[in-house]
């Protein structure tokens, strides 16, 4: 199934001081999704923000709130991110022995639910749990700090949940290292929805940020159609320019 392309800003990458004209930004620059990383420097190294910052956010968009919680035990806060205003809610299949409990709490909120998937974990970690998930979130890097190189090894694997899903109405997200230079690469394996952070919020205005979804959106078109990536040039392989989350 062949789904629209969808640009999602992390705000992870965001100036803190300003959140709030960020995110409205962001809105006006043509993103489709905002994405929200939440790290509790347990499950992760880093700790970032809470449900209290995606509240406080919340009213500034009527775009998708994206929220990818990095965190271990994730189900007592479940309820919190949801009420919070999250409309998607993505849960690692590492955080917990529950995987399935932890959706089904997810899909009780009224909200979509994800699984997200670190580069060491296989596909077929999630294939019991496809009919119970909206989205599928690739980590192209490990999860928890920016300035990783794009793991080129995850195509293949972004390719092969593809094939699994089938015609189930679930989209492929991936983040990490993403930018102009590798999204044809990504969106050729299958995916339908790139997470992308400081390649996003490089400048320093909204007709930036606007310029720069753009350019990611047009290299992932071309990547899902080879005769637009050779009318545009250069050509680009997926490593180049992926040191940035």
């Amino acid at each position: 199934m062949s789904r629209e392309i969808l640009i999602a800003p992390s705000i992870l990458a965001a100036n803190f001081a300003r959140l709030g004209e960020e995110v409205a930004a962001i809105d006006a620059a043509g993103a489709d999704w905002v994405h929200c990383d939440v790290m509790d420097g347990h499950f992760v190294p880093n700790i970032s923000f809470g449900a209290d910052v995606i509240k406080a956010i919340r009213p500034l968009t009527a775009k998708i709130f994206d929220v990818h919680l990095m965190i271990a035990p994730v189900d007592p806060y479940l309820e919190a991110f949801a009420k919070a205003g999250a409309d998607i809610i993505t849960v690692h299949a590492e955080a917990g022995p529950h995987l399935d409990r932890s959706l089904q709490a997810i899909r009780a909120l009224g909200k979509k639910a994800g699984v997200s998937l670190c580069p060491a974990t296989p596909e077929t970690a999630i294939e019991y749990v496809l009919d119970r998930i909206d989205l599928v979130l690739v980590m192209t890097v490990n999860p928890g700090f920016g300035g990783q190189s794009f793991l080129e090894s995850q195509l293949e694997k972004i390719a092969r949940i593809r094939t699994m899903i089938g015609d189930r109405p679930i989209r492929i997200e991936v983040d990490g290292g993403i930018t102009r230079d590798n999204a044809a690469a990504v969106a050729a394996a299958g995916a339908d929805t790139l997470v992308a952070g400081s390649a996003v919020f490089r400048g320093k205005s909204s007709a930036d940020y606007a310029g720069n979804v753009a350019a990611i959106r047009i290299a992932a078109e071309a990547g899902r159609h080879p005769k637009l990536q050779d009318m545009s040039a250069p050509p680009m392989r997926a490593g180049e320019g992926a040191l940035v989350r």
